[in-house]
């Protein structure tokens, strides 16, 4: 939307910390300052499936994950001088309600996996610093939960459940309207579960199961275990209603794999549609005319995403087919990037280019593997910093001024590009 990065004086802001908190803040800052001080941090303290499992993408060589980062990398900004610069605000407005800033957590499949109570932890977090926080389906506490921890916050993003004419997804909808879920993210990126090959070598199948293997791999991370004991074996607890029987993590996996099929057509998404009359968002487009076919169903929003390349590594990097989708329902739609946002620079780059929010997600799993409970807090607090710092650093007053930065952009895709072949 036009307005939809315009700072507002009643966006929620987060409360002041005590004397105790600020210095333990500035401690992790000088320890853990950056989104790569984090991933390292997480390496070195998670079982290695953990670890593999947040960090890995699709192919042997994480080509999508590389890409993704390299095409951001590649984009500069001009700054301008010559005035006084204060620190600039970073909140914003999306779908008519205030955030602190115009980040937040993507929906992440199973984090639990990757650190025991993720969900609770991020949601807290994203409720305490007033930013969106997209519950995955595939999480370890239900919508109701979440709703309960965030909701001010909260999103929602759903699978496609075709059998019995959709009665699983549009009981979650109902569900979710019910707890108060902010807004409704249909996934369109995962037509087919790819393989994952370092998932794979780790020891992680489909349906998951912890093997003995994984298990002694879990024992050298204390960190890792005693977070287990605490909260217990994570599970699809979302899933549990629609199940019989079992109801462990690896039934609900093999639930998942056989009731959550294919992509939602652009069909079932009008359906949705009739159905959810909060903000509703489709995941995963990457061409122009996939965001025009979303504002023509009278969507509210879509999401710019390669899955942050764990889906297929030929994609392309969204940052790279962002401003040819903005160009062409920039003011229609909200338009959310989602894919390799690893700090508060990468923020203000997709901003720059045409979106009005950006979601992280292997960078949370990172934060959660470094620093448990705190980590997801740290890294919203290390992105908000660095996009004021960034702003500031280009002579931007507002977040909407970075729409008038000068930039080169070396990949980014021209209209050819789309119609050359079909």
């Amino acid at each position: 939307m036009p307005d939809q990065l315009s700072a507002v004086a009643q966006a929620p802001r987060a409360a002041e910390p005590s004397a105790a908190e600020a210095a333990e803040r500035l401690a992790l800052k000088r320890r853990l300052p950056t989104s790569a001080d984090l991933r390292a941090a997480a390496k070195k303290r998670l079982p290695h499936f953990a670890f593999e499992y947040c960090d890995g993408g699709a192919g042997g060589a994480d080509i999508g994950i590389a890409r993704n980062n390299a095409a951001l990398d590649a984009i500069e900004m001009v700054p301008r001088y010559g005035k006084v610069i204060a620190p600039p605000p970073a909140d914003c407005t999306l779908f008519g309600r205030p955030y602190a800033a115009p980040l937040g957590v993507a929906p992440i499949g199973g984090p639990g996996t990757v650190y025991p109570g993720a969900e609770t932890y991020m949601a807290m977090a994203c409720q305490a610093a007033g930013v969106p926080y997209v519950q995955g389906l595939l999480s370890g506490i239900s919508i109701e939960a979440a709703a309960k921890l965030a909701p001010d916050v909260v999103w929602l993003q759903l699978y496609r459940f075709p059998r019995n004419d959709h009665a699983i997804g549009f009981d979650l909808v109902k569900r979710a309207e019910a707890a108060g879920v902010q807004a409704l993210m249909l996934t369109l990126d995962t037509p087919i579960r790819t393989t994952r090959p370092r998932e794979v070598k780790s020891g992680i199948g489909t349906p998951f199961r912890l093997t003995a293997r994984m298990k002694l791999d879990a024992l050298s991370s204390p960190h890792w275990t005693r977070a287990m004991i605490r909260t217990g074996i994570p599970r699809f607890v979302n899933l549990i209603p629609y199940m019989e029987g079992a109801t462990d993590l690896a039934a609900a996996t093999a639930f998942m794999q056989r009731e959550g099929t294919g992509a939602f057509t652009w069909e079932e998404v009008a359906r949705y549609r009739d159905r959810w009359k909060r903000p509703l968002l489709v995941k995963g487009v990457l061409h122009p005319e996939d965001a025009e076919k979303a504002a023509a169903l009278g969507l509210d929003g879509i999401v710019v995403s390669n899955h942050g390349g764990r889906q297929i590594d030929a994609l392309p990097a969204p940052i790279d087919v962002l401003p040819a989708i903005a160009a062409a329902v920039g003011g229609k739609l909200t338009v959310v990037y989602d894919s390799g946002i690893r700090s508060g620079v990468d923020v203000a780059r997709a901003l720059a280019l045409g979106a009005d929010l950006c979601l992280a997600g292997k960078a949370f799993l990172w934060s959660l593997g470094a620093l448990g409970d705190k980590g997801p807090g740290h890294l919203i607090r290390l992105l908000v910093e660095e996009l004021r710092a960034t702003l500031g650093q280009l002579g931007c007053e507002t977040v909407q001024d970075l729409r008038e930065v000068a930039l080169r952009h070396p990949g980014a895709y021209r209209a050819e590009d789309f119609t050359a072949r079909r």
